[in-house]
């Protein structure tokens, strides 16, 4: 038999074995770190951990669902959920799936999908699966004939992702489709003191403006600083607007403008006939209805003499204000944000032909913020036209000569479409623009 020392011998030795063991492995272990944190670029690691997460998320264990009904509260509210996911789960379908829905709607150009009770639909976000199923046989309401409902399966460990990150990221991705389709409408204040509607379908967009490149992207700058910065116009007391001078010759381009921005912010147009006001009810009565997301348009708003430029007479007269069909004092409220009732998130545009007529107290920065001059058609601006006109892309010799004549003359855009439209054949309409700038 062994002794006891030899024993304790032995049992030492055992120790010591594992216990370098241990050290070896954990050596190894702080090098693959190491080298992980060190050696692979971070993006690469993101999308490992984000892989290994997924593998073990994935095993059946702790799978948890939440229903979605397409109504809430006993059924008598629309679950804006419930529709949300109905609108953007055909996004995520591919050529893969087997049974789907089809439709079209009158005033839409393209097929819908809508997805199938029969099929799932899988989802993948922040490199995590979910899984989707329709459910058109729900029991959340029993007054409605069509019940229905969506399931969401996913891990019980991805819980408070789904609840914090992705469903948020579904409504905002369900508002940004709705403010796509869309369809603008144009309010027009009409003689018998009432709005009248039609829909705006002005095809301008910022790619299709012939505006000097620079002069554009100062505009488009300003309008993406103007839409985030609702909650920094509400932090310091001041109303969510944003007011445009857009001044120069007749033929510039102030209409189609003022359809890029509409088209650009998803907002309405109201279009306000100053020559349609008698009063300063009136007045308040068209400036309470303009509801908030819109652009409020007062065109050859010159042509008004209650803004005119005051006399020294006029300005030192008791009321300030010139006497006419309304005051002064309200149009440059309203303008101000302070008698409005129809919410945030104003465009204010006034135009005009002869900016030096207008009562400075209107133009101002806090009212008309931006004064945009809208000038004769510069040489920079004329390939957006031959491509909108004539479809021409790239390099053309007669284009790059018409550039240069148009920095040396002064015609509008307007005159300028009105040549290129002449003929269809591209060459011939640029000949013909040569030659009428030669003789211009």
């Amino acid at each position: 038999m062994l002794s006891n020392k030899t024993k304790n011998l032995r049992s030492f030795a055992s120790a010591s074995s594992w216990f370098e063991v241990y050290a070896a492995f954990s050596t190894f272990i702080m090098l693959l770190r190491t080298a992980f944190n060190d050696l692979i670029p971070r993006q690469i690691r993101s999308f490992l951990v984000s892989k290994l997460e997924a593998f073990f998320n994935s095993q059946p264990n702790n799978q948890i669902s939440l229903h979605i009904n397409e109504f809430w509260r006993n059924g008598r509210d629309e679950n804006e959920l419930f529709f949300a996911a109905q609108e953007y789960l055909p996004t995520r379908i591919t050529r893969t799936y087997k049974s789907l829905k089809v439709g079209k709607l009158e005033n839409e150009k393209h097929l819908n999908l809508a997805v199938d009770s029969s099929e799932e639909v899988v989802d993948e976000f922040e490199g995590t699966k979910f899984t989707w199923k329709l459910d058109e046989n729900s029991e959340e309401n029993s007054r409605h004939s069509q019940k229905q409902a969506f399931v969401l399966s996913f891990n019980e460990g991805n819980r408070e992702r789904v609840l914090d990150r992705y469903i948020p990221h579904i409504l905002k991705t369900h508002e940004a489709m709705k403010s796509e389709k869309r369809i603008l409408e144009i309010y027009s204040w009409s003689p018998y003191y009432e709005w009248t509607e039609r829909e705006l379908s002005h095809p301008a967009t910022f790619d299709t403006l012939a505006l000097d490149p620079e002069l554009k992207q100062a505009v488009v700058d300003d309008l993406e600083r103007f839409l985030k910065r609702k909650e920094f116009y509400k932090k310091v007391g001041k109303p969510w607007k944003r007011g445009y001078l857009l001044y120069g010759p007749p033929g510039t381009g102030k209409s189609s403008l003022i359809a890029a921005i509409a088209n650009y912010l998803k907002f309405d147009v109201y279009d306000l006939d100053l020559s349609y006001i008698d009063s300063d009810s009136d007045l308040m009565e068209a400036m309470r209805d303009v509801s908030g997301s819109s652009i409020l348009v007062i065109e050859d708003i010159d042509c008004n003499k209650e803004v005119h430029v005051r006399s020294k007479a006029e300005q030192d007269s008791e009321s300030g204000e010139v006497s006419g069909k309304f005051r002064l004092s309200n149009l440059l409220n309203f303008t101000d944000g302070l008698r409005s009732g129809g919410g945030e998130g104003w465009l204010i545009i006034f135009t005009t032909n002869h900016k030096e007529k207008i009562d400075p107290a209107l133009l101002r920065p806090g009212r008309m913020d931006m004064h945009i001059h809208l000038s004769f058609l510069s040489g920079k601006a004329f390939p957006v036209m031959a491509s909108n006109y004539l479809g021409i892309e790239g390099d053309h010799p007669l284009v790059e000569e018409i550039q240069g004549m148009l920095e040396k003359t002064q015609v509008t855009p307007a005159v300028v479409a009105e040549h290129l439209i002449r003929n269809e054949d591209p060459d011939l309409a640029l000949e013909a623009l040569v030659e009428f700038l030669k003789q211009h």
